[in-house]
């Protein structure tokens, strides 16, 4: 088992809040491309009738969510809560007592790892 940990967060698009999220996506993929290189997967997907969303993001360790989450509040927290309302957090791995700290408002489902492999 690696010291990944990822999520899968769910939210609620805002009325009229569509495209502004969309560019404000644009700008956050290419944000957390561009300097944190713990970032292994940064996915958005958008329902097709474009009233929700999920967010696929998985780090290489706990430091480099918190790098993340430095970034995200920093550059982008305002927008992001503004276009969206958070509904579900879902958490794998084993985040240090930091990254659950920094979470806790979103209040988490923690799921520990069991059994498996990655490669």
């Amino acid at each position: 088992m690696s010291d990944s940990v990822f999520w899968i967060l769910e939210a609620s698009i805002n009325a009229g809040q569509l495209d502004n999220l969309k560019a404000l996506i644009s700008e956050m993929i290419d944000g957390t491309k561009d300097n944190e290189p713990g970032a292994l997967n940064y996915e958005w997907f958008i329902a097709d009738d474009g009233k929700s969303l999920h967010i696929y993001e998985r780090y290489t360790d706990s430091g480099a969510v918190m790098i993340h989450r430095r970034n995200f509040g920093q550059k982008y927290a305002e927008r992001f809560s503004a276009y969206l309302t958070v509904t579900k957090i879902t958490m794998y791995g084993n985040p240090s007592d930091a990254v659950r700290e920094g979470f806790a408002g979103f209040a988490p489902i923690y799921m520990s790892p069991s059994a498996g492999f990655t490669r």
